[in-house]
């Protein structure tokens, strides 16, 4: 975690990001700004779909995107469209510590039981979705993903701001990941 940039103060804001929807959001969510008001989103937040995180920002401030460990490579229509018709010009691209995704083989076993009892599926077709999907959601480290997918949206959008970042469910807090 040496490579997250604690963010406890509008300072603490690297300059590229101050004044900027992803500045905004830290501020708003970290505590230190009151809410302003919005009629239409500023950025798009990409996040993990785990139900322990819960950003504080204004309504209609961002279209959210929720996918396991923020990856956002099947939504990729969804964020042209946030882009293009939504007009935003930067994305927060939020993973978090303890991710599910990071891993995924040790949950195997987990996963298919949990379709067979939960879903009534056969022992089978649990065991071939698994072995199909699994592969393309695992994600390894939660900071080298972030990192990567950044990286990857900024390539495939040259004229939006992507920025990564990290939400510690010990502090419900986020943090820039700094990048070399």
């Amino acid at each position: 975690m040496n490579n997250l940039l604690t963010i406890a103060k509008p300072e603490d804001i690297p300059p590229k990001y101050r004044a900027t929807p992803v500045g905004l959001l830290l501020e708003y969510h970290n505590g230190m700004r009151a809410f302003d008001e919005y009629t239409s989103a500023q950025l798009l937040v990409g996040m993990c779909m785990d139900n322990r995180k819960h950003l504080r920002m204004p309504d209609n401030f961002a279209y959210i995107i929720r996918a396991g460990g923020a990856n956002l490579r099947y939504s990729e229509f969804k964020v042209s469209y946030a882009i293009a018709v939504g007009g935003i010009r930067a994305i927060a691209l939020i993973g978090h510590n303890n991710c599910g995704m990071v891993n995924l083989i040790a949950r195997r076993e987990q996963f298919i039981q949990g379709l067979i009892d939960n879903a009534g599926w056969e022992r089978e077709w649990a065991e071939q979705h698994f072995m199909h999907f699994a592969p393309m959601f695992e994600i390894g480290s939660e900071i080298d993903f972030v990192l990567s997918e950044a990286k990857r949206l900024r390539l495939r959008y040259p004229k939006i701001q992507v920025a990564p970042l990290l939400y510690l469910v010990e502090d419900n807090l986020l943090y820039l990941i700094k990048e070399s």
